[in-house]
């Protein structure tokens, strides 16, 4: 089962959950902190109101040196609360929240590091909504099956993740990051599975580091690339392109909003495949369309990233 990301939605956010939720669901949740507001929540309820009872809370409170609630309310009586003094989140921050539920507890983890388990106090049969509010903004919410797309090693607190795994190399995080300090290895390579189509997108956050001269992202297929999508510090420029029979194509240089890549500085990528162009927005913001020159969008099914970048998330 699988939701598709959605993308952008509003605050308060609701989610039926017409299957409920079993062992392997898993839930991913893409944001920014506001830079007002005292708290935020994720609720697994057993219905729509607010009267209904909540399976697992997750409540981040920006109050006391900060605080992350854990709780279960039912019959409208809050339970034992679970919490823990470690502060993963920051205001103006980007973060991503993995929910993973299992027969016995939902775990949590935020920007790739294990976070907390919840142990169930309501059976996960009985949980059909999901709703989020508080003071956040969201990029994107995407349900899924465990596995969906996601290979194995993204999924901190599942039993086939390890941080010594290839693919991740110890280095220093930014000052002033939020994120856990292990990164991908560049090179870097990955399966898409299922191809592309309109309203699929791909997700990469990382940061450039202090002294870059360009790094790429290639849509792959066998035999071309149906978009390389090329940073260039040392043109200060972004390059747009695909390689098709063997011969690059035109390229296409202009954009509206400039370079809006810099050294020092994180970003999220985000490609969506909508059904004339690839969509690129890069922090939030729309800086060009790309129109395809493949016709059979399902044949592209490798993501390259390659050059002077620091990779930290990957979502496909």
């Amino acid at each position: 089962m699988s939701f598709g990301p959605i993308n952008n939605p509003p605050v308060p956010f609701t989610l039926p959950l017409s299957h409920g939720l079993h062992d392997g669901f898993l839930v991913v949740i893409s944001g920014v902190v506001c830079p007002s507001g005292d708290r935020f929540n994720i609720n697994f309820q057993c219905g729509h109101s607010s009267n209904d009872d909540v399976a697992f809370h997750f409540n981040p409170r920006f109050i006391d040196g900060g605080i992350v609630v854990c709780n279960t309310k039912e019959r409208n009586s809050w339970g034992r609360e679970e919490n823990k003094r470690e502060m993963p989140f920051h205001r103006h921050q980007p973060f991503e929240i993995r929910i993973l539920v299992s027969n016995h507890s939902y775990n949590v983890s935020v920007n790739r590091n294990h976070f907390v388990e919840y142990h169930h106090r309501i059976p996960i049969q009985r949980v059909n909504t999901l709703t989020i509010g508080g003071c956040v903004n969201l990029t994107c919410v995407h349900v899924q099956q465990q596995g969906g797309g996601f290979p194995p090693q993204h999924f901190p607190g599942a039993p086939t993740f390890s941080p010594h795994q290839p693919g991740y190399l110890p280095q220093q995080f930014p000052p002033g990051g939020a994120f856990n300090p292990q990164v991908y290895a560049i090179p870097y390579q990955t399966k898409i599975h299922g191809g592309f189509f309109p309203s699929k997108m791909i997700a990469v956050r990382g940061t450039v580091p202090a002294h870059p001269k360009r790094f790429h992202l290639n849509l792959k297929f066998h035999g071309g690339t149906a978009l390389h999508f090329n940073p260039r510090f040392d043109e200060h420029t972004i390059v747009r392109n695909s390689h098709l029979n063997g011969s690059w194509g035109k390229e296409e240089r202009n954009l509206p909003s400039g370079m809006v890549f810099s050294p020092g500085q994180s970003f999220v990528i985000e490609i969506r495949c909508e059904q004339h162009a690839f969509k690129v927005h890069v922090n939030g913001a729309h800086i060009c369309d790309f129109n395809h020159r493949v016709h059979s969008l399902q044949q592209i099914d490798t993501l390259q990233i390659e050059g002077d970048v620091v990779l930290q998330h990957v979502q496909v």
